[in-house]
């Protein structure tokens, strides 16, 4: 396990593309924290499920998940080594981005609660990842299903993944249990999904 976890963090720094969606990613959750922390703690989310969403997704797009698993046999190993590496990465990015919030000074319950609830989003995405296996077909559902079912329809209102999310990181502990849930039920379709062939993809 420790021995894919430090794999997965090297790929992560030495693919152009990995380590420049990070830096963007804590830019602009950086920049939103300025302006006020909800916002930040909105980014943050997102970035954690990008970050999942790359770190699973990669492998299946560069083809390498074969070799990944003819070397570990063991896929439920894998799945949850790039969990790990998703939740560690998530999190200190969210740290990192998160000075800004700190500098205001009144949003310390909500920096707190953030950082308890995004690796949990780190979770939710890298299992929907392992399932969807398309990184820009997992973005593009994920953002038509929070702008349209959870924005629109659902008028952030429902205890849907996003908008439970959303409560979770304002500090409310009801909205941290739904997530919790969301995140706990799409790790075990991500399970169930393992044995799933590589052909298709």
């Amino acid at each position: 396990m420790i021995t894919l976890v430090r794999g997965e963090l090297y790929r992560m720094a030495t693919i152009r593309s990995s380590w420049v969606s990070l830096a963007l990613f804590a830019a602009v959750a950086a920049a939103f924290g300025v302006l006020e922390a909800s916002f930040w703690a909105l980014f943050a989310g997102l970035g954690a499920f990008g970050i999942a969403a790359l770190t699973v997704c990669q492998h299946y797009q560069h083809r390498t998940i074969a070799l990944l698993y003819l070397s570990r046999p063991r896929r439920l190993t894998v799945l949850f080594a790039q969990v790990v590496t998703s939740v560690l990465v998530s999190w200190l990015l969210a740290a990192l981005s998160g000075i800004t919030v700190l500098l205001r000074g009144d949003s310390g319950p909500v920096w707190r609660s953030t950082m308890i609830v995004v690796p949990v989003m780190a979770v939710f995405g890298a299992a929907v990842a392992s399932v969807v296996r398309r990184a820009s077909w997992l973005l593009f559902g994920f953002t038509v299903w929070f702008v349209v079912v959870e924005g629109l329809i659902g008028k952030m209102e429902w205890q849907l993944p996003i908008s439970s999310y959303l409560d979770a990181a304002s500090g409310d502990p009801f909205g941290l249990e739904v997530f919790v849930v969301w995140a706990l039920a799409a790790l075990g379709v991500a399970v169930l999904n393992l044995p799933r062939d590589l052909s298709g993809d």
